[in-house]
Parts: C-alpha cells; structure tokens; sequence
C-alpha cells in the first residue's frame, strides 16, 4: 500500500475530523501489526472521499440472552400436518399433504459446508465463522439453512451448497437450534463482521446482528471499547467503529470492541479505572487518607475566618470607642 502524504479531513464522528496524514500513519502501524493475516484494511480513494475498509473484530458481552431467528429471510417453510405425524415420521408430498410411507425412509443428515477453493473465493464473508452444520435431532423443525437432509443418491449442486453456506453464519459454532434459539454467546467470545470507515455504529450494529439472523432490534445493544484498565467508552450512534479502532491501535490486549447492552454497562473514565482494579484494603487507605486531608483543609479555612473575625471585631471596638473618628 502506498502511504503517501495526504492533507484533507476524515470524519471520525459527528463534528469530529481527522488529518489523513495522521489516519494513515495509524493505518499503517495496524496493517503492520496483522500482516499476512486477513484482518489487515485497504484504503481507497472514491469520488474524492477516503474510505477504509476490511475486517472488525467485536467480543460479545452480553448478560442477557439473544433470540435467532426461526428461518431465514424470502424463506417459507410448510409446517407439519399436526406434531403426532410429524414425530411418527410421516413425510410431506409436493402438495402439503401427509403421505405415510409403508417403510420409515433411510435419512442422512449431510454437512452442507463443504469447503472448497471455489467456495472460500467466491464467498465475501469470513470462513472463520462457518462450521459444519448438524442437526442434533431429526424430529426438531429447523430452516434449511441449517441442515441438508436428504434420501441416499440425491445430492446438491456446487451452487446449491454456497447459497446455504451464505445464508447464516455460526455464532462461534453456534447455528439455530430449536432448543437452543435463545442463549447468551459466551462472554469474551469474538466474531468480526465486515464494515467500512463511512459505516456508523447504528450501522454496524444493524450488519452484526443481520449476520446471525438474531431477531433483537439494534437499539438494545452499543458498542464500548473496553480497556484492559478497566476503563468503557461507549461508540455513539454516530461515530465511525473502525475508525475508532484504527486509532486505539491495533493490539486487542490492550483494548477491544464490545457488544454489550445499553442499559446495563455504565461508561468509566480514565480516572476512575485507575482504582477499579485495586483491592478493597488499597481502596479504604486511599479514601482515609482523602479524609486527613479533607479534615486539614477544614482546620485551615476554620482558623482563617476565626482570625479574619477577630480582626473585625477588634476594628470594630476601636471605631466604638473614638467618638472623634465618627
């Protein structure tokens, strides 16, 4: 990449601007950090404006758990006759109608990611993500996104295989199931989702959850950057994620970008994180010695006023006691 010097502006929230020069000296310690890894960004010039793009790594931290969604986007699935049929393995004809077969058939349950070269080029999304998809009970309704199942001899087509592959991602090797379509993904786990640098949090937030086919409006939910110190700031609604991680550098040890709740993490300043990580004995030091000070800060202003008093009484007295003077 070619880090030339730039001179204009790059917007990194609502009235917020950065030089270019500065952002690409950022952008090139990042992409230095992760070289040879997928997680380095391009930059690109269009129509006059920058625009970063590439990959964001965000860690769940949620308390509350999540709902997936039942089946995919344009996709109707036809449901059973009734659940006794459905569970005494009755199958569906092309017209909806029950057809009871004399023999229960041979099904097998296929995994219907098979990677290929031609699936990992032709696929925009990140294959970190996709895991094979199995169905724990073949009694349990599922979309078709999330199992083949087919008779022995029939088999999908190469095309057939990348269009499920891209309908719904794992969550850290979690797909839909129907018990399991409500859960809370482990706290610290990381996914990534690919945005770039005109892309707001609302923005972001909004391809996350679409990604996963997770049913909660993204108004529940922000983006923190969370600091190993302990110190939380909260992503506004309108300012750019991967700009902001740009500039907080590329090292996930130090900092890194939370989904999390809005209504329950609280922001926490520098100043506060620096006695978050202190024990409670540490903690109760530091206050008493706070309150020595306090209490000699009071003695003083005391003492001063007291004197400050005393002169004017003793002015006041001498005026009384000079008739000659009024």
């Amino acid at each position: 990449m070619d880090y030339c010097s730039q001179s204009s502006l790059v917007p990194c929230g609502k009235d917020k601007y950065i030089s270019k020069n500065e952002l690409l000296l950022h952008l090139k310690t990042y992409n230095l950090y992760y070289e040879g890894q997928n997680l380095q960004l391009r930059y690109r010039e269009e129509e006059g404006e920058f625009i970063v793009e590439g990959l964001l790594n965000i860690s769940w931290g949620l308390c509350r758990p999540i709902r997936l969604q039942m089946q995919d986007d344009n996709q109707r699935i036809r449901p059973p006759p009734s659940s006794s049929s459905w569970h005494s393995g009755c199958n569906l004809g092309a017209q909806g109608s029950a057809v009871k077969p004399s023999i229960i058939p041979d099904i097998q349950i296929t995994d219907v990611d098979t990677p290929t070269d031609a699936d990992d080029s032709e696929s925009g999304t990140d294959v970190g993500d996709l895991k094979p998809q199995q169905e724990e009970t073949p009694q349990l309704m599922r979309t078709r996104s999330d199992v083949g199942v087919r008779r022995r001899g029939n088999f999908r087509t190469p095309s057939e295989q990348r269009r499920i592959k891209r309908h719904r991602f794992s969550i850290n090797g979690h797909f839909y199931n129907h018990k399991t379509s409500v859960f809370t993904p482990a706290y610290g786990s990381v996914t990534n989702v690919r945005i770039n640098s005109t892309m707001t949090t609302s923005q972001a937030l909004k391809l996350l959850l679409n990604k996963f086919k997770i049913e909660n409006s993204a108004d529940e939910f922000a983006l923190y950057i969370v600091h190993t110190s302990g110190e939380k700031q909260k992503l506004k609604a309108t300012d750019y994620p991967l700009i902001a991680r740009i500039l907080q550098g590329p090292c996930e040890q130090v900092s890194k970008v939370f989904l999390m709740e809005k209504d329950q993490v609280e922001e926490v300043t520098y100043d506060v994180a620096q006695y978050i990580k202190f024990e409670m004995p540490v903690l109760k030091s530091f206050i008493q010695k706070l309150q020595e000070e306090e209490d000699r800060e009071v003695k003083k202003l005391m003492h001063k006023y007291t004197v400050l008093r005393l002169m004017i009484e003793r002015r006041l007295e001498e005026i009384s006691e000079s008739p000659a003077m009024i």
